[in-house]
């Protein structure tokens, strides 16, 4: 559970630089460059999913049981979870009408996905998991709009093609994580298989 602890730390700690210290990044980023900000955001980021990799699959050996979830949790998760690929494809396809209407569709994408998945998991490696990553995801969607306001930033312009780009990428990557990748790259089968 350390190593779920401490990649979690550094996987948001990357990550929240803009939320907790805005100032030095703009220092950090005008000295190194996009390039250098960006290998050290990536180093960080790998670095960080690697020890929750690591420690995610060894609590998962010797779960350690907070709650156990109804079968409709799961349910209720491949819905949101839906919804969240869908904003997740949002965030790359230009002129959509999601990333219009929120500003900051991964993030909001990752608060429902982390959401969904605290739904349907009861451990406490889960619990640290996605809970880690929603308090995360909340305070950084929060601080992000905060900057769009203080900015006067604009809603970009939109076309139906964008949107509905975004919807079918959006659909079509859930369904290739929901019945094939899932399983293949966690082992579990969200709808029941093996």
């Amino acid at each position: 559970m350390l190593w779920l602890v401490i990649g979690l730390v550094l996987f948001i700690a990357a990550h929240s630089v803009r939320i907790v210290a805005d100032d030095w990044r703009t220092r950090t980023l005008a000295r190194v460059g996009p390039g250098g900000w960006r290998a050290m955001v990536s180093v960080a980021s790998i670095a960080g999913l690697a020890l929750i990799t690591l420690g995610y699959g060894q609590a998962r050996l010797d779960p350690v049981w907070l709650w156990l979830p109804p079968l409709w949790t799961r349910h209720l998760a491949a819905l949101l979870t839906l919804a969240a690929f869908v904003l997740v494809a949002a965030t790359y396809v230009p002129g959509n009408h999601l990333k219009a209407a929120v500003g900051h569709p991964m993030v909001l994408g990752v608060k429902v996905w982390a959401f969904a998945h605290l739904l349907a998991n009861g451990t406490l490696a889960d619990l640290l998991l996605f809970g880690g990553l929603l308090a995360w995801a909340i305070a950084s969607f929060a601080a992000a709009r905060r900057r769009d306001r203080l900015a006067g930033a604009l809603r970009p312009p939109v076309a139906v093609a964008g949107t509905v780009i975004t919807l079918t990428v959006g659909v079509l990557s859930w369904a290739a994580v929901a019945f094939w990748l899932h399983l293949a790259l966690f082992g579990i089968a969200p709808f029941g298989r093996a």
